[in-house]
């Protein structure tokens, strides 16, 4: 429906893909995703490679040779087959779990993915991207998710994922500090580190 809510229904909650950061000392990439309507932020760590796919059509840029996610799109595109969603579904045992919701005459197919290869092919097919309730209460920042443990957590806080995609605990710190640290270059659209006061 043209005017569904962004908390839509079976408690998903639509999500923006809000920048790719990366953390210059560490060399480590975080994808923050942000609620349509609401300040509300998920940070989740990811690999390198993925995060340069996620970047790269964020920003406009095409490789000489198609990259696995590009060739994943234009294979499913040449099949008939539509990519209607991604949902960042779950996390259990510290790790996130996505679900890709394809559709193709009228059938829909539910497939697990990993989060960032999600987000990499819902960049490039312009498939919605949601995020389920119970994982914005566990790991969400800001906005609806603040609480008297994270009353200061702004839109770059934790609850981040590793490389490997496994999430640490959203109220550390030590990993709120880490996000904090990060920034992006209005000039490139790179991540930078900000200067230590």
């Amino acid at each position: 429906m043209a005017n569904e809510e962004p908390r839509a229904r079976n408690g998903l909650v639509e999500m923006v893909v809000e920048s790719v950061r990366v953390h210059m000392l560490s060399s480590r990439h975080v994808v923050i995703l942000k609620e349509t309507e609401h300040e509300r932020y998920l940070p989740i760590w990811i690999g390198p490679w993925e995060a340069s796919a996620i970047a790269m059509k964020l920003q406009g840029l095409t490789a000489d040779r198609p990259l696995t996610h590009d060739l994943f799109a234009s294979a499913l595109e040449s099949l008939g087959v539509r990519v209607d969603r991604v949902v960042i579904s779950t996390l259990a045992e510290e790790t996130y779990h996505a679900r890709l919701h394809l559709e193709r005459d009228g059938s829909t197919f539910e497939i697990d993915s990993r989060p960032s290869d999600a987000l990499a092919l819902a960049v490039r097919t312009g498939g919605r991207i949601f995020a389920s309730e119970a994982v914005l209460e566990q790991a969400a920042l800001g906005g609806d998710a603040a609480n008297e443990d994270a009353g200061e957590v702004d839109a770059e806080g934790s609850a981040l994922e590793s490389t490997g995609e496994k999430v640490v605990d959203p109220r550390l710190d030590i990993f709120r500090d880490f996000v904090n640290s990060l920034d992006v270059d209005p000039e490139t659209g790179e991540g930078r580190t900000r200067p230590q006061d």
